[in-house]
């Protein structure tokens, strides 16, 4: 019977011999052709189309995806619908990146006589320098591995790993080099909380106009906690006659004030409220300004003007309803 121990063991060799494929990587990352290879892509007016076969071809849509990701158009293309018909997504303009670590995948092979009729140069990442598709590529970039983790040599596992780690630098290096920023990344993420965390800011989760919790420092509590109970956000903004922002009213102040046994009917809010509070400014990522919440250990927050006057509030249910938490 096979015991946890033995499991364990197996699993750890499996990345030993990864990590030793990796580390075998940095050799041909390091090398002119990984350099051509990128110069080539930065200057293409055109789209990276990625292809490769079984193993190589999931592969091969993990990077397209990264790239595409990361400000270089790409996409994949399956070899072998690429001829019945697919290759016409292929302009002159184009890069193809062609994955094999034999290098002898007969699907590509079978397409290459037609990408170079039309002057597309290719890249090819393979594990065999000598291979026919290192040699019909305009650029080869090796991946070659000592030894599969399969113990039988047989499924792709080592060269899968390094594969994809020479995608990811070619990603990587490609947006560095193009300045690549945040908020690039950002317009190509729009959707789920990834998108949402780098999109979305203060001024979209707020509630500013007739939805502001506001009351004058003049006003006593009673009043103060009609308005906190019809904007229902368990706080207000409390301002002085030039509509500036002199403290905020909120849930945790009232239980103060009742344990202290404060009359609510006659004592200004100007009393109570908690001066000097913790703003935010218009603008900033809602993401921003749930950090801010976090470091202050507070659950809602006043957005001010360059006049330091209350332009709209949110709370922490309002970032769970936004989706930034």
């Amino acid at each position: 019977m096979v015991n946890q121990t033995q499991f364990r063991q197996w699993g750890r060799k499996v990345i030993d011999i990864e990590k030793a494929a990796l580390d075998n990587l940095y050799q041909y990352v390091d090398s002119v052709e990984f350099g051509q290879a990128c110069e080539l892509i930065l200057q293409c007016n055109g789209k990276v189309i990625v292809m490769g076969m079984g193993k190589s071809g999931h592969i091969g849509n993990k990077i397209s995806a990264t790239f595409a990701s990361t400000g270089t158009p790409a996409f994949f293309v399956h070899p072998g619908e690429a001829s019945h018909g697919d290759l016409g997504a292929l302009a002159k303009n184009d890069i193809v990146l062609a994955i094999s670590n034999s290098g002898e995948s007969s699907e590509i092979l079978t397409l290459m006589p037609v990408i170079q009729r039309m002057g597309v140069p290719v890249i090819a990442v393979t594990g065999k320098p000598d291979s026919n598709m290192a040699r019909l590529s305009k650029i080869h970039l090796c991946i070659q591995v000592q030894e599969e983790a399969c113990p039988l040599g047989l499924a792709p596992t080592s060269s899968t790993t390094a594969t994809l780690a020479m995608g990811d630098a070619l990603a990587i290096a490609l947006l560095q080099a193009k300045g690549f920023t945040r908020d690039d990344f950002a317009l190509s993420h729009p959707g789920g909380s990834l998108g949402r965390k780098l999109l979305l800011k203060v001024d979209d989760v707020m509630h500013k106009g007739d939805d502001l919790p506001i009351v004058h420092n003049d006003i006593c509590i009673t009043e103060a906690l009609y308005e906190i109970s019809k904007k229902g956000l368990g706080m207000t903004a409390v301002v002085d006659n030039d509509n500036k922002l002199v403290g905020i009213f909120t849930d945790g102040d009232l239980r103060r004030v009742i344990d202290a046994e404060v009359n609510l009917r006659t004592t200004p809010i100007a009393h109570v409220m908690t001066k000097n509070c913790v703003t935010s400014p218009a603008g900033i990522l809602a993401a921003q300004a749930l950090q801010i919440m976090d470091e202050k250990s507070i659950n809602g927050l006043i957005v001010v003007n360059e006049k330091h006057q209350p332009i709209g509030a949110l709370n922490m249910l309002d970032m769970v309803k936004a989706g930034v938490i």
